[in-house]
């Protein structure tokens, strides 16, 4: 069912009964996300909940490159926070941003962006973030025949010359975790970097093990994946980002908390990214 633009006076009125059942109920816990459905403050376009993604999509975070399907692991959570917000599937709207103009200081023209954004106390400087909806691990992709074959020890991959897109945890694990004898080359996007692999200009592709495991089975070809980077104090949770300060964290937090706790979260993570369990780690 669509959700209704209620009159100011109305508005006021329900929002102020709402202060009041939170006092009696303690204050101190936010309201329940689906409570916010009859209230269009906060949202950038009133009655509708607006989701970002990337520029380009991928499987299995988005299917086909089409978020409005609802396929994939991404575009599947960002309809199960909207349901939980109170928004029918024809109140969402998608938008495109880049992977860096999303985490940059300033005004954002979504809701909240869904693009395996790694919660980081740096970020959180410029942006909100709600709580995790998953958490991730970095590996080693490579072509067959490299110089990466053969490599089963965080020590060999010390000497590869391995490749990341730049500001992601993907590139962080690669400076923390291996610390390569020669530094990581470093490109706008994955897509920038699978062409330098495919050209030979890099040994090994860093990638969060998801999209390396669907990389390796499905779209580099003759690559395989060499292992798992361990974590070197990265964080990997993934969170719905938002603007600094938003009147929505609260919410969409809530909505993630109330996913978690009912088990969709597991489900829907068991759905699309459980074949990429199993990866050897590399220590």
């Amino acid at each position: 069912m669509s959700r209704t633009i209620l009159r100011t006076g109305l508005a006021a009125a329900a929002t102020a009964t709402a202060l009041l059942l939170a006092g009696c109920a303690g204050g101190a816990t936010p309201a329940a996300s689906g409570s916010a459905a009859g209230d269009d403050e906060g949202y950038i376009t009133p009655g509708t909940l607006t989701i970002a993604t990337g520029e380009v999509a991928y499987f299995p975070y988005v299917v086909d490159d089409d978020p409005e399907s609802g396929e994939g692991f991404e575009a599947a959570i960002a309809y199960a926070v909207a349901e939980k917000l109170g928004f029918a599937k024809e109140d969402v709207t998608w938008v495109r941003t880049s992977f860096e103009s999303a985490i940059a200081p300033g005004p954002k023209d979504f809701d909240f962006n869904i693009q395996q954004y790694s919660i980081t106390d740096e970020r959180k400087q410029a942006v909100d973030f709600s709580s995790p909806y998953y958490q991730a691990s970095q590996a080693i992709v490579a072509i067959k025949g490299s110089a990466a074959e053969g490599v089963d020890t965080l020590e060999g991959a010390k000497g590869l010359l391995l490749g990341a897109m730049a500001g992601s945890t993907s590139a962080q694990t690669v400076e923390q975790a291996v610390q390569p004898t020669t530094p990581a080359q470093l490109y706008n996007s994955n897509e920038d970097a699978r062409a330098a692999l495919e050209a030979g200009q890099i040994d090994g592709l860093v990638l969060d093990t998801p999209t390396a495991y669907y990389a390796t089975s499905e779209y580099i070809e003759n690559s395989f994946i060499v292992g798992e980077l361990p974590a070197a104090g990265v964080p990997d949770e993934w969170g719905l980002l938002l603007g600094k300060d938003s009147p929505l964290t609260a919410r969409v937090t809530a909505a993630v908390d109330e996913l978690r706790e009912d088990g969709t979260l597991a489900e829907i993570t068991d759905k699309w990214l459980g074949s990429g369990q199993g990866v050897t780690l590399l220590k």
